[in-house]
């Protein structure tokens, strides 16, 4: 019993400031007077006047005892009584993700093959991001697109639908020609640790690049340094065809893909994530394919406490209670006889 009384609370609490209103209404307003026609005349009238008087000398008598605990009742209906529940902790899986986008120059160099057709790098990317995020029920996920520097574009979200339509709207060259990993990794960690309630959170960053740090104001090192810090997990892939092709003059000669992979293998070594080269989409398929499935750590829910409401007896009381004054009041008083004090 003492356990449900110390668990219930009040949603709106100030309203019991008006359990006081009755007797500020007896104290401050003016008595009424009804203006009775003398309908019978007595010789005892004095006794009469002073028992009149009595009762104004005594405002509190005028709200009887029953209407008084209705008004208190019905103040504390209106403050909304709520009884809270055991506490409870609902099980959730998964970790916070951040997918970070190259966009610099060279991911529009067309040698993916999809399907039938020959793409751009990021027309790839999309086409095997976009499955990936379907994947990911139970994390949060946020996008970060990066070229001369880096954007955090979509929050921490389970919403992946949003950072489909994000990543969709990219286009090569939106945050500049060249390239900063550093930079990326750098507001990554940012990102992922802005959260500080939520320490045990998995945090891990899939870092998809086409080229070599030329930009930014951090070093890949010490980013690298940064996420070693901060417990976040960098996945990183190297991305596009062994060999470019360029025309010139009408022939096509051929150089080898500029890929900074010992920089990129650092990365995920040090930071306890792996290191992948996809030369195609379909490789960089199974590299997502692979990452999919990385078991997600489990994560406990914010703790929560159902609100069960309680007004409804304190206002059935009251209505119970008010009408059982009025009954006896109409019983007491019906026959009430107008008394001449005058003589």
């Amino acid at each position: 019993m003492s356990d449900g009384f110390s668990s219930l609370v009040f949603a709106w609490p100030w309203l019991l400031l008006a359990l006081p209103l009755p007797w500020l209404a007896v104290r401050l307003l003016p008595a009424v007077r009804t203006g009775l026609e003398a309908a019978l005349r007595v010789p005892f009238g004095d006794e009469v006047r002073a028992l009149q008087m009595q009762a104004h000398r005594a405002p509190g008598m005028r709200w009887p005892p029953l209407f008084l605990l209705a008004w208190v009742l019905l103040c504390v209906a209106a403050a909304r009584p709520q009884q809270l529940g055991p506490a409870v902790q609902p099980p959730e899986t998964g970790r916070d993700l951040l997918l970070a986008v190259d966009l610099s120059q060279s991911m529009g160099t067309e040698d993916m093959r999809l399907g039938a057709y020959t793409v751009d790098r990021l027309t790839a990317v999309k086409a095997v991001l976009g499955d990936f995020l379907d994947r990911r029920v139970g994390d949060r996920v946020g996008l970060l697109l990066f070229g001369a520097r880096a954007y955090a574009v979509t929050p921490l979200t389970t919403d992946r639908e949003a950072v489909r339509q994000q990543l969709d709207d990219s286009v090569v060259g939106l945050a500049g020609a060249q390239t900063a990993i550093g930079d990326a990794i750098a507001l990554t960690v940012k990102r992922l640790t802005r959260d500080k309630s939520d320490d045990q959170a998995q945090r891990v960053l899939i870092l998809l690049t086409d080229g070599v740090n030329t930009a930014g104001a951090i070093s890949p090192e010490q980013a690298t340094q940064l996420a070693v810090d901060a417990k976040v997990r960098v996945h990183t892939i190297g991305f596009g065809g062994e060999q470019q092709q360029l025309g010139m003059f009408g022939l096509r000669l051929q150089q080898p893909a500029e890929i900074d992979e010992a920089a990129l293998r650092s990365i995920a070594e040090k930071t306890g994530g792996r290191y992948f080269r996809a030369r195609d989409a379909n490789e960089l398929a199974s590299i997502y394919a692979e990452l999919d499935r990385i078991e997600p750590s489990p994560r406990p829910g914010e703790m929560q406490r159902l609100r069960i409401e309680r007004y409804p007896l304190p206002l059935a009381l009251a209505l119970g209670v008010a009408a059982l004054g009025f009954a006896r009041r109409h019983v007491r008083f019906g026959a009430r006889i107008p008394v001449d004090t005058s003589r």
